[in-house]
């Protein structure tokens, strides 16, 4: 009988294991080389050109943010952008958008966006930054940028001058606040007589004349001061005095202690005179959104206000002055 011979494949009646084939490897690709940022744009008003059709705005409203843009060009520049209908044609000279960068511009930027936003309103304003902080952040992506100046603009710095009178717009926001009636009869009193502070809280409601619209304030060593007022005190003083017939004019929100002098002493309630730091202080702390106006209610405890009192002064000679 023939024997017949076993496959290749088994051995001793169990089956051999396949070879395992050598698995295909693909070739690494040659790493690409990074993608280089756009080029920098020449100047501002170019890399505005290169990010209202790229940033996906509107048409509709593409025109909005160019006039938006340009104000802020005006601003980057360090001089206060044009306002009515000339500022659509205004063009502000050509500089380069690196010019953003420029060492102290965001303390001038505050200070211009604030005085903008005095002189139109707060909401224009922010609207505005809102858009120039948009574009800023585009152009940061595009690498060309890698700071931004309008950080912390909501927060104004303290002027040069910190004794200058406030303007008329300002003095028109101040009026419009509300304001306790002491304060605002205060406030008043100082810008139309022009008399310093300390001395006006020295008036006492018995050297009023207030048919006269005049006064006496008895100053330290019995000298006699005699000022004047207009209108707008007059309307006012009726009310604080409230049929006293003497006493400080100007009082405190609290008793006043044993050891103050009788002639700092309201005989009828019992208050102290208002002094003049405190004065100042609610003076500051009302107008620090007024002094502020792109900065946040929720932020005021954050703030300076206006100070100090002889602000309010007038800025051209006052009629009812001394």
């Amino acid at each position: 009988m023939a024997i017949r011979q076993a496959p290749a494949s088994v051995t001793q009646g169990v089956a051999a294991e396949p070879r395992p084939r050598a698995a295909h490897v693909a070739a690494p690709s040659p790493a690409l080389p990074p993608a280089l940022p756009p080029a920098l744009p020449p100047t501002y008003a170019a890399a505005v050109g290169r990010y209202l059709p790229a940033a996906g705005i509107a048409k509709s409203s593409a025109w909005i943010h160019r006039i938006s843009l340009t104000t802020w060009g005006w601003m980057f520049t360090g001089h206060p952008a044009p306002i009515g209908p000339a500022r659509r044609a205004a063009t502000p000279p050509p500089f380069p958008l690196t010019a953003l960068g420029a060492p102290g511009l965001a303390p001038v930027l505050a200070e211009l966006a604030a005085t903008r936003a005095e002189a139109l309103d707060v909401d224009t304003v922010k609207r505005e930054l809102s858009i120039a902080r948009k574009a800023i952040a585009w152009w940061h992506a595009q690498g060309w940028l890698t700071f931004d100046p309008t950080v912390g603009i909501e927060r104004r710095p303290p002027p040069r001058d910190p004794t200058r009178p406030l303007n008329e717009t300002q003095l028109q926001a101040v009026w419009r606040l509300n304001a306790p009636l002491r304060e605002k009869t205060l406030w008043t009193l100082l810008h139309e007589s022009g008399t310093r502070a300390d001395e006006v809280l020295c008036l006492n409601v018995e050297y009023l004349n207030t048919a006269q619209r005049s006064g006496v304030i008895v100053a330290a060593g019995g000298a006699l001061k005699h000022i004047r007022w207009g209108s707008g005190t007059a309307e006012l003083l009726p009310q604080l005095v409230a049929g006293r017939p003497r006493g400080p004019l100007f009082l405190s929100d609290r008793q006043a202690p044993e050891r103050t002098p009788e002639q700092d002493r309201c005989p009828i309630t019992g208050r102290a005179r208002l002094s003049y730091r405190r004065a100042e202080e609610l003076f500051e702390k009302r107008t620090r959104l007024l002094a502020n106006p792109l900065a946040r209610p929720q932020d005021i405890d954050a703030l300076e206000g206006w100070r100090p009192l002889h602000r309010l002064r007038p800025s051209t000679f006052s009629p009812f002055g001394p």
